[in-house]
C-alpha cells in the first residue's frame, strides 16, 4: 500500500525544449493541451544529456540512457563512457578478452572482422572507436582486418555516410591494416522490427559476399533511393570479382556497437549461421544476445532503482508502450534487468505492421492512451508508466511536417489521459527522455540547412499535473532525469531507494 496519491508517469519520447524557430517541429505544432499544462502546472527543465545522465560531456541523450536514468534515480555511466575510458587509458589494447584473440589471428594468419554503425552519433556507436581497434590489430600483427560498415542516417544527418566511410578508410590507412569489405544501411543491419528477412540480407553480405557488387565502398551509396539508412547490402570485390572480406574458417568477428538492442539481432543470426566455421565472436560492450558473446567492456550496474523500490513495498505498476519503445519502459527502466517482477504488468501495443511513419504519424497512440486510461481506472494499480513514442520515432525520419503532426497527436493523447487521471484522482508526471523534434534542421555547406532527425543536447520539460486537491510546490532548478524516480516515489508516499542520488522535485 502507499501513503501518497496514485499517479501516471508519461515519458514523451523525444520531447525536448528549444526556442520556437524554423527547426522546431514541436513549437510549430498546434498543442493547446501541452501549452496549457506548461503555463499552469509546476514544471522545470531537466538535463537529459552529457554528464548529467552518465554520458561523455556534450553527448546527446537517447531513449536507452534516458529511461535507464529515469528508473535508476542516478546517472549511470553509459557503455560509451566506459569504452572511452578503456581507450583513453590504453587499457583496451591489453584487454584480457581481446589480446588472446588477436594473438591467435596473427599466429594462424586469419582475419578480424569489425561490424558496426559507421557514424559518430554516439547513440549506438562511434566510428572513432575503430581507430583504436585497428591500432590494436596492427600492434598484434593481425594480417587482415575487414570493416563491415553500417551506414546511419538516423543518429546523424542523412547524406553524411560518404564522410564516415572516408574516415573509416583513413583510420585503416593510418593503422596500416584494414579495409571496408561491405557497406549496409542500418535499416537492414540494425533492424528493430524483428524482420529477419532484413537481417538475413545484411548477414549474407558479411558471411558469403552475397549482395550488390561494388568496386569501392562509396559506390554503395549510389544504390539507395531512401537515404543512408537503406543502403542495400553491398559487397566490395577485387579485380577478379571475388569479395574481399568473406568470413573464413578460424576468423574472428568483433561487433563495434556499444549499444546492444539494435545490433543483437544481427549478432545472434551470424552466431547461429557461422557455427560450423570455427569463428570467434566478441563485442565491444556487453550485449543482450541469446548467444554468449564475450564483451571487451562490461556494463555499469543500473539496478536498485524505481522498480526495486516498488517491488520492495509491493506496489503494483503497469508498463505500457508501443513495440518500438516497449523495452524502454520495462527492461531499461528496470535497470537493464529482464527478471519478471510479480507486481509489474506489461502491456505491449502492436499495430498492423511496420508503418511508414511519415504517412502514419499517429502510429498507435490511441491504443496506448486507451490502455493507460484502462489501467488508471484500477484501484489496485498505484502507478501507470507509459511511453508516447511519436515525437521521437517520427522525428527520426527528418520529416518536419510529419513530426509536427506526430506532436499534435501526442497532445491529444495527453489531454485524454490527463482528463481520465483527474477523474480517477491521479497525478500525471510528464517528462521527455531526450531532445529530438525541437531541432530538425542543421547547418550545411554554403550556409544552407538540411533536415536532421537525430537527438539533441537540449533539456527536456518535466511537468506535474496534480490530482484534484493535491498541493505541490514549484520545483527548483537545476534538475536532471535522475530526479524523476525520487519524485515518483515521493508522490506515491515512498522514500527514495538508497542507491538514488536524485532528489524529489515534488
Amino acid at each position: 500500500m502507499i501513503e501518497g496519491t496514485p499517479g501516471i508517469l508519461l515519458v514523451l519520447d523525444g520531447w525536448g525544449h528549444a526556442e520556437p524557430g524554423p527547426a522546431n517541429a514541436i513549437a510549430a505544432a498546434e498543442t493547446p493541451w501541452l501549452d496549457h499544462l506548461l503555463t499552469t502546472c509546476p514544471k522545470v527543465l531537466a538535463e537529459a544529456s552529457g554528464t548529467a545522465v552518465g554520458l561523455l560531456p556534450g553527448t546527446v541523450g537517447n531513449s536507452e540512457i534516458g529511461h535507464m536514468v529515469i528508473g535508476a534515480g542516478r546517472p549511470v555511466p553509459y557503455d560509451s563512457v566506459l569504452v572511452q575510458e578503456e581507450i583513453s587509458t590504453g587499457r583496451l589494447r591489453s584487454n584480457e578478452t581481446l589480446t588472446p584473440v588477436l594473438t591467435r589471428l596473427a599466429a594462424t594468419g586469419r582475419s578480424l572482422h569489425l561490424i558496426g554503425l559507421c557514424s559518430d552519433g554516439m547513440i549506438h556507436a562511434s566510428v572513432h572507436h575503430l581507430q583504436e581497434l585497428l591500432r590494436a590489430a596492427a600492434q598484434f600483427s593481425v594480417p587482415a582486418v575487414h570493416i563491415h560498415a553500417v551506414t546511419d542516417g538516423r543518429d546523424v544527418a542523412n547524406g553524411t555516410a560518404a564522410a564516415y566511410l572516408g574516415l573509416a578508410e583513413a583510420y585503416a590507412a593510418e593503422a596500416g591494416v584494414g579495409s571496408v569489405a561491405t557497406v549496409t544501411g542500418r535499416g537492414y543491419a540494425l533492424d528493430k522490427s524483428g524482420d529477419l528477412r532484413l537481417t538475413e540480407q545484411a548477414a549474407l553480405a558479411v558471411m558469403d559476399g552475397k549482395g550488390e557488387v561494388i568496386g569501392e565502398p562509396q559506390e554503395a551509396l549510389e544504390l539507395t533511393q531512401r537515404g543512408d539508412e537503406w543502403v542495400p547490402p553491398s559487397v566490395v570485390t577485387d579485380s577478379t570479382g571475388r569479395p574481399v572480406g568473406l568470413v573464413e574458417e578460424g576468423d574472428a568477428i568483433l561487433f563495434t556497437n556499444f549499444r546492444s538492442d539494435r545490433i543483437q539481432q544481427l549478432a545472434d543470426y551470424l552466431h547461429d549461421h557461422l557455427a560450423g566455421r570455427g569463428v570467434t565472436f566478441l563485442s565491444l560492450a556487453q550485449y543482450d544476445t541469446r548467444a554468449s558473446i564475450p564483451p571487451l567492456v562490461h556494463r555499469a550496474d543500473a539496478g536498485g532503482g524505481l522498480a526495486a523500490q516498488l517491488a520492495a513495498h509491493g506496489v503494483r505498476s503497469v508498463r505500457i508502450a508501443e513495440a518500438e519503445k516497449f523495452e524502454h519502459v520495462t527492461y531499461y527502466l528496470n535497470g537493464r534487468d529482464a527478471t519478471p517482477i510479480p507486481v509489474e504488468e506489461h502491456v505491449k501495443i502492436s499495430g498492423d505492421g511496420a508503418p511508414d511513419y511519415t504517412v502514419r504519424p499517429a502510429m498507435n497512440i490511441d491504443k496506448v492512451a486507451e490502455a493507460v486510461i484502462a489501467a488508471a481506472s484500477r484501484d489496485d494499480v498505484p502507478l501507470v508508466v507509459a511511453n508516447l513514442a511519436n515525437i521521437d520515432v517520427v522525428g527520426h525520419t527528418g520529416h518536419f511536417d510529419a513530426t509536427r503532426r506526430a506532436t499534435e497527436h501526442t497532445d491529444g493523447a495527453v489531454e485524454s489521459i490527463c482528463r481520465a487521471a483527474r477523474a480517477a484522482g491521479r497525478w500525471v508526471l510528464l517528462v521527455g527522455d531526450h531532445g529530438n523534434a525541437e531541432k530538425m534542421l542543421i547547418d550545411a555547406a554554403g550556409g544552407a540547412s538540411r533536415p536532421y532527425g537525430g537527438h539533441t543536447t537540449h533539456p527536456v520539460p518535466a511537468v506535474l499535473v496534480p490530482a484534484d486537491g493535491q498541493v505541490v510546490r514549484q520545483p527548483t532548478a537545476p534538475a536532471t532525469l535522475a530526479d524523476i524516480a525520487p519524485s515518483v516515489l515521493s508522490l506515491l508516499g515512498l522514500d527514495p531507494a538508497p542507491a538514488m542520488t536524485g532528489r524529489p522535485l515534488w
